[in-house]
């Protein structure tokens, strides 16, 4: 079923270990595209649902995570490296013995730092566009950001594994596809699903956080916010990227479960007595 699909994940596990092997500043500049990419989707989305946030609409929501979609095409098409779909990637294909789980360490390790780095660098490029000077178009910005930050851990915990499968499956499923225009689709409605459910992705998080930060924002957004909320939600991240898509895929994919499955398939139904 999935086997091609899974295929193309090592492929890109090991494509992305041979650049780092290469070299780590080529490794950690597509970590900070990544992020850079993710922080455009950040801006049209807080824009374009502020738009109905002063008028108390309910599309709000809806139309803030439509417009947020475009994050995930430019990762896809635009050779970002991003951490949260790598905790699966190099889970998997070290659990298939392709690679050490000393360098998924180190890989994953550095895409976070770049992603971080990119983070930071789309929220001083923003703060120099002056688009949020007019601190009504603040408005649906600080009220997400608040409510991340004053979220409990736990629930910020379970929302991350939820969000970073979610995330994982908007990767993965296109792989199983043909048609660019049903990829495109399917990034795009699985990354509108952990949007609108509201979930947890500790690289939106770091972007929506950084552009929060540098603008008057008020007290209740602070950087024991960001520690509060980002701890809980990377733990989730790597826990839904690793374990529910990393782990899963390669035990019920496993040589011997899969022989076993084949016998079954094949096995004559016997006639009831």
């Amino acid at each position: 079923m999935e086997h091609a699909a899974l295929a193309k994940v090592e492929q890109m596990a090991l494509k992305k270990q041979r650049v780092y092997q290469q070299s780590r500043i080529r490794y950690l500049l597509r970590s900070i595209l990544a992020s850079l990419f993710i922080g455009f989707g950040v801006i049209v989305a807080f824009k374009t649902g502020n738009l109905f946030y002063l008028e108390n609409s309910p599309l709000t929501y809806p139309m803030a995570a439509i417009t947020f979609g475009a994050a995930i095409i430019l990762i896809a098409y635009g050779g970002g490296d991003l951490f949260t779909g790598n905790t699966f990637y190099f889970t998997y294909t070290s659990l298939k013995k392709k690679m050490r789980w000393i360098d998924v360490g180190k890989l994953l390790s550095m895409s976070y730092l770049g992603n971080f780095l990119g983070a930071v660098a789309f929220a001083i490029l923003i703060y120099f566009t002056g688009l949020f000077n007019d601190h009504s178009v603040n408005s649906f910005l600080f009220s997400v950001t608040d409510q991340k930050m004053n979220t409990p851990w736990l629930e910020l915990f379970f929302r991350g594994i939820l969000c970073n499968w979610l995330v994982c499956l908007a990767f993965f499923i296109p792989m199983t596809l043909k048609s660019e225009g049903a990829k495109i689709f399917t990034m795009v409605l699985f990354v509108f699903c952990f949007f609108i459910s509201g979930y947890e992705h500790s690289i939106a998080n770091m972007c929506t956080f950084a552009i929060s930060l540098v603008l008057n924002h008020p007290d209740s957004i602070s950087f024991s916010g960001v520690i509060h909320n980002l701890v809980p939600v990377t733990l989730g991240n790597i826990i839904g990227g690793s374990m529910l898509m990393g782990m899963f895929y390669y035990y019920v994919n496993h040589p011997k479960q899969a022989e076993e499955t084949e016998e079954n398939e094949h096995e004559p139904i016997k006639a009831i007595k």
